[in-house]
């Protein structure tokens, strides 16, 4: 089959086509034909080789963590059939023509391929993190980078669980944060004073999914590190900020509240907003633009 693939640590560069061996499906798993992948910043971050002691990849690695296809092979005691179509999170690379998953949900008819692989990553994150900083009805929460694929289910999960969400962005991107109920502000420079403005009773709890930059105002805005939490901001530590990187629930609840994910993406209560959609060959052209920081939602592989 054909997979993308990479045999050292760097730069998009080292992102090639291969052909590999198809997987097999263990116990507990699927094989998934593949229609679609998602690119997320993580996928670039393990390439350039940033995550050693977190993700250590044996080498040569495909990348990939979401996945969406049609089950075409079952393992001993998962819970589908070959035709399913679903949506999850794949145990060796999704960047390919075929994927192995434990962890999946059914994908309801009217999901599109893309935004089923858009699902996973994001509303996991998104949810984990609300949990962690102990939102409720009627608080007011900063989410940084809220126009991108974490931030903007953050944004849409924190509004029906009754907040007010002050959201950072750029200004080609305030008109879509207002149209899921965000109040935006532009960052960089200046960000303390628009926040303040916007936000003239202060913020609860801050969330992070940029990681450039605003933490220190952050701490400012909540006099302390108490309730901030981000997921891309190598300086937390030294900050004394919350980093969660990885899911804390069980498989189980994982999968749980990622169909109810998609069954909100079916009912229209969730947003998924592709931002661009690329072709197999072109990943290093995916992921050089995940790593620009500039897309407007999800980034896709489609197959």
């Amino acid at each position: 089959m054909r997979a993308v693939v990479f045999e050292e640590f760097g730069g998009p560069e080292v992102l090639e086509v291969q052909e590999v061996p198809e997987p097999q499906a263990g116990p507990g798993q699927v094989r998934i034909k593949v229609r679609a992948a998602g690119v997320n910043p993580i996928d670039f971050k393990v390439r350039r080789g940033w995550t050693k002691g977190f993700i250590d990849p044996v080498l040569p690695a495909v990348p990939g963590l979401e996945v969406a296809g049609v089950v075409d092979q079952v393992g001993e005691g998962a819970e589908f059939a070959v035709g399913d179509e679903v949506a999850g999170w794949s145990d060796g690379g999704s960047y390919a023509e075929y994927a192995i998953a434990g962890n999946v949900a059914r994908k309801p008819a009217g999901v599109s391929w893309e935004q089923a692989a858009g699902v996973p990553v994001a509303g996991e994150t998104a949810q984990r993190v609300l949990d962690l900083l102990g939102v409720k009805s009627g608080e007011t929460i900063l989410i940084h980078g809220a126009a991108g694929a974490v931030g903007s289910v953050a944004v849409q999960l924190a509004k029906t669980a009754g907040l007010t969400v002050v959201g950072t962005a750029s200004t080609a991107n305030h008109d879509y944060l207002r149209s899921l109920g965000a109040v935006p502000v532009e960052y960089g420079e200046g960000l303390l004073e628009r926040v303040r403005a916007a936000a003239p009773d202060g913020v609860d709890a801050v969330f992070d999914t940029a990681g450039q930059g605003g933490l220190q105002e952050s701490i400012e805005l909540r006099g302390g590190t108490d309730r901030i939490v981000t997921i891309a901001d190598f300086a937390a530590a030294e900050l004394g900020v919350t980093a969660s990187m990885a899911a804390t629930a069980t498989p189980a609840e994982v999968r749980a509240a990622l169909g109810a994910q998609l069954q909100a993406v079916a009912d229209g209560t969730l947003t998924i907003r592709v931002a661009e959609t690329f072709d197999l060959a072109d990943a290093a052209k995916a992921q050089e633009l995940s790593e620009s920081g500039h897309a407007r939602g999800k980034i896709v592989l489609a197959l």
